[in-house]
Formats: C-alpha cells, structure tokens, sequence
C-alpha cells in the first residue's frame, strides 16, 4: 500500500491498519493501483460471457435470496438491479459520519478492485469520484442484521452512485442528482450483477467497528495517562509496574502496559516523597493492578484489530466470480456466504468489553480520589468542602456512564433473528454490534475525562512537589483550557474540555512512542 501525505494508492488486499486510521481522521485522495483493473475487466468479461450464455446464475439473472428461483431475461436485468437497490434502501436512523463512510467507500472499492465481483470498471471509478469530490453518500444507522451483507445501508450507498437520494457535500445534505452535476460525475445505470455486488458486503459494520476501533485506542491511552496522573495524586505506589512482576505472569500486553506506566510515572518527585515513612503496604486495585487490566484490554484491542484488518481487505459479496486464467469463459461462479458478517460481530464485541473496562476501572479511581479516607486528599477535592461539593456530582455523571456501558457491553453476536422468509436463518447483528461501540466510546471519553481533572485536582495539593516529565506535560495542557477547581462552578464545559482531549488524543500526545505498540 502506497501511502504518502499525497493520497493512498490502493493495492486491493493490501490495505494497512495505518491507510485505515488515515481515511478515518480525515479525507485522503484515493487512487487504485494502475494494475488492479485487469482481474476486474476479467470477472466483467465472466459476467458477459453468462448473460449471453442465458444459463440461470444466482444474482446476475435471477431473482434475490427465496425468490432466486425466477429467471430473469436479459433485457430486463439493467431494471433488475436498479429495483434491487431502490427496494432495498431502506434504512432509518441517524446518518453514519463522513469518517465512516470514508472507510465504507474505501473498503467497498478494495473489496470489488479485487476482482472477484464481476462489476465494470466504471463502478469503481465511480465510487473513487464520489470518495475523491467529498460527496458522502446519507447512509442511515440502522437497518442491517450483519448477514447477507449489510443491504440497507450499502443501498443507500449505491442510490448515491445513481443519483438518486440525499448525499452529504460540502457539509450540506443535498440531492445526489445536483452533487454529482456539481462535481461532474455521470450517473451510472447498473448492469448484471452490479446491485448486488455493491450491497452484498460487510463494509458498513466493519467501517463501524473500525471507528470504535481507533475510538477503543484513544480511549485506552488517555486512561493508562489518566491512571498513572491518578497514582500521583492518590500518592500511590510505582512498584506494581515493576517488570519482574509482569515477567513470571507472562501476559503480552500486562507486560507492555506495565512498561507504558513506568515511563509515565518515572522521576516522579512526589513518588520520591512517600518512598520511606509510608504506613500504606498495598495500594488499591484500580490504582495496583492497572497493568493487569488494561493490559488485557490491550490484547482484546490488538486482536480486534487483526480480525478487522483482515475484514477490511476481504472479498464478501456473493456469488464470487473465479475467471480462469487468460480465459474468462472458462471460469466459475460460486454461491458462499462471505457476508456473513460474524468475525466482526465477535471482534466488536471483544471491543465493547474492552471499552467498558477502560470506563469502569476509571470511575473507580475517580471514587478513590474524591474519598478523604482513601486518598489523604481533601474530601471532593475541594477546599472548604461542605461550602463547595466539588468533584461529588462529577463522580455520579461517570458511574452513570460506566453502569450504562455495562448494559451496552452485552454480546450483540449471541442473538440472531432469521429474515427473508427463513432463508436468511442465522445473522450476525454486526451491524449492531459495531455501532453501539461509538456510544460507548463516549461514555467512557467522559468518565476519563472527569478523572483527568480529579488528578489534576489531586496533583494541586502536592505542589510544589512535581510529577513526573509526562504528566506534568499533560497536566500543563489540561490547565491551559480548564482552570484549578477552587470553589464551585459551571462544570459542564470542564468535562467537555477534558473529554475532547481524550477523543483527540491529545493526553498522549506527547509521549506517542510509549504508545507505538497500538499502532502496528
């Protein structure tokens, strides 16, 4: 994969984590490969050679799912997909964000440059126009099972390609018909095979999960940074990262974790402080065992990651096309089930779990915090506290959060609904699965959030004792947008300030290199 400050070229199969992130932060221009198009004009030329042949094929003349039975004649298959896509567009909900639907638009396009899909170049091309003009097709939230791919949305998708439907442009919702006059792109009138090659497919709930994927990494950095702020503040103990410690468990990402809360903490002269005198043995375990927990999540996260890449470069639309070589007549077309869209449900799952754990070990901090009794710090964090109820509240809005994501972390996968008159028997509910994980990520955003401002809290009341070089970095970019909690106040747009470092990962900033084993 080619990929510069300039543009990705796409390599079909080849796309990287990195290429992914990129196309998610923000619009990237996209290109393909100049030699992908030969395997896509030679699964076209297969889908040509059976139209013309007249012999029933699954979705090129033929109906769809129960009703695949009615043969369709030739010159009604161009009425054929374009009905599949109007009647399929139905979706409803909230519109998916333009950085999803970036990941949708380049997935689909690796997926079909695969060339397996029997689509025409042209399709391609015009998916790669519409990502490369900003138009970003309206793709409403809800409507897909995860399994025979992800048809409602991705319908709405290809209305985009036809003109026809609401699109995104220019940061207004307008008709697709004026976008792509605007933008000079030609309609397209969909040929055999070429509807359901473009809703067939699991790029909707991966792109989903893709976003609560490097939502989960940035929430996970800011809470390892937060939680080490926190073991400051709490005048917590360092010897729990401790590498002999994490060596003889043997856990990859306990092992890694425990060296990410060494750096943060090292030369910490309020750690210096307690060293010798301290009656406390043994920290509390939201403070003692972060290495254990969030290096777990870690391990959940990187497996997710293997699982979603892997999907993100996958061929899952059906009936796949297989020309034979230098002789596409002599190919073959094959019925499977790659929609099916169940590693994504299980990865986004794992990501729900990993997500609400970040949340929940969080909160607990923010408890010990605000405690006089655990933390030696005044009570709520505030001077005068009875006047003032300081960080009390505060703590009640990220235990709400936390309970809430405990409700959200149930397995989406474990359930499924049959459709299409029992054909379609056994479903995913990826799309679900991946979706609920932005939710998530914003609960937990916020509850790490409140937690960096009650260390920071905790840190003002050591001074002038200094933390160490990371966190007093970090402490010094939090209080150049939130002020110290002196008295009571509007706390809302604290938390919201605090929370937009987290999303913007700006809490590890800038110690990027401790975090580089997230980014592979």
């Amino acid at each position: 994969m080619n990929n510069s400050h300039q543009g990705i070229t796409l390599q079909p199969g080849q796309l990287a984590l990195r290429d992914l992130r990129a196309v998610w932060a923000g619009p990237v221009p996209l290109a393909l490969a100049s030699e992908a198009w030969a395997a896509v004009e030679a699964s076209c030329a297969l889908v040509d050679r059976i139209t013309a042949k007249g012999d029933p094929a699954y979705g090129i003349n033929t109906g769809f799912g129960i009703l695949a039975k009615a043969h369709i004649p030739n010159d009604q298959l161009a009425a054929l997909q374009r009905n599949l896509i109007l009647s399929h567009a139905v979706g409803t909900g909230e519109l998916l964000s333009d950085a999803v639907v970036r990941l949708i638009l380049l997935t689909k396009i690796g997926s079909l440059a695969r060339g397996y899909s029997g689509v025409r170049p042209l399709i391609i091309e015009t998916l790669l126009a519409l990502y490369n003009a900003g138009i970003m097709p309206a793709i409403p939230a809800q409507g897909s099972v995860g399994a025979s791919g992800d048809l409602a949305p991705l319908a709405h998708m290809t209305l985009a390609m036809l003109g026809v439907g609401p699109v995104r442009y220019k940061g207004e919702l307008v008709d697709a018909a004026e976008a792509l006059r605007a933008a000079g792109i030609e309609p397209v009138t969909l040929a055999a095979k070429e509807g359901l090659a473009l809703i067939n497919g699991t790029q909707v709930s991966t792109a989903l999960a893709l976003h609560g994927l490097f939502m989960a990494e940035r929430v996970l950095e800011a809470g390892m940074v937060a939680g080490a702020l926190s073991v400051d503040a709490a005048r917590g103990s360092d010897a729990p990262f401790d590498a002999r410690i994490h060596a003889v468990r043997g856990q990859p990402g306990q092992i890694a974790a425990a060296g990410i809360y060494r750096e943060l903490v090292k030369g910490s002269a309020i750690r210096a402080s307690h060293l010798v005198g301290d009656e406390r043995v043994q920290d509390p375990y939201s403070l003692r065992c972060q290495p254990q927990v969030m290096g777990a999540v870690m391990d959940l996260i990187a497996n997710a990651g293997r699982t979603l890449l892997i999907e993100s470069n996958a061929v899952t639309d059906n009936p796949l096309l297989f020309p034979a070589a230098g002789a596409p007549e002599d190919g073959a077309i094959i019925s499977g089930g790659n929609f099916h869209a169940e590693p994504v449900a299980f990865a986004a799952d794992t990501l729900a779990l990993a997500i609400a754990e970040i949340g929940a070990l969080s909160e607990r901090r923010i408890a010990l915090l605000i405690d006089a009794n655990l933390s030696g710090l005044p009570a709520f964090l505030v001077r005068e506290p009875g006047l003032n109820s300081g960080f009390m509240i505060a703590h009640v809005t990220a235990a709400a959060l936390a309970s809430e994501n405990k409700s959200l972390a149930h397995p989406a996968s474990v359930d499924s609904l049959p459709t299409s008159a029992n054909q379609e028997d056994h479903v995913s509910m990826a799309t679900f699965a991946a979706r609920r994980l932005a939710q998530m990520a914003h609960n937990t955003s916020v509850i790490v959030g409140i937690e960096l401002l009650a260390a920071a809290q905790g840190i003002e009341f050591h001074r002038p004792l200094q933390s160490s070089a990371h966190l007093e970095h970090v402490h010094a970019q939090l209080r150049a947008r939130v002020a110290p909690y002196d008295a009571d106040r509007f706390f809302a747009p604290d938390i919201e300030a605090a929370r937009q470092m987290v999303v913007d990962g700006e809490l590890s900033a800038s110690c990027k290199e401790l975090f580089a084993v997230l980014h592979p």
